[in-house]
Formats: C-alpha cells, sequence, structure tokens
C-alpha cells in the first residue's frame, strides 16, 4: 500500500494553523518563531504573509504531516 502525500498550499495563515501543522502548541509554535522574528517582520493583521510562510516553512522545514 502506498502511503498517500498530501501537498501543502503556501498562503496566509495564522499562528495557530501553522502551529497545528507541525503539531506542537501555540505557546512552542511562538518560540520557535521568535527564533526568526528577524527574518520574518512584523504581521500584518492576524496572518502571516505568503512571503513570510515561505520563511517559516524553509527556516523550521515543511511540516510532516498536514491537518486541515
Amino acid at each position: 500500500m502506498q502511503s498517500e502525500k498530501k501537498s501543502i498550499e503556501i498562503k496566509p495563515y495564522m499562528p495557530n494553523e501553522l502551529a497545528r501543522f507541525y503539531q506542537v502548541s501555540h505557546p512552542t509554535f511562538n518560540k520557535w518563531i521568535k527564533g526568526i522574528a528577524e527574518k520574518l517582520g512584523k504581521r500584518n493583521g492576524q496572518y502571516f504573509s505568503v512571503k513570510q510562510v515561505e520563511i517559516i516553512f524553509e527556516e523550521l522545514g515543511i511540516p510532516k504531516t498536514i491537518f486541515y
């Protein structure tokens, strides 16, 4: 049986959505993000921009499991 691969869309995400992708708590995700805050810059509203999401995936790696 082959495992089905899911793709993740690069689009604006809220921090809690990204935390769920990485299977960590929101506070844990915030600690991770704090380490790359300078690269990310400031969020515009509640969502990370597409460019910020790309940086997060670049720095933290693409999440292995995606839950929608």
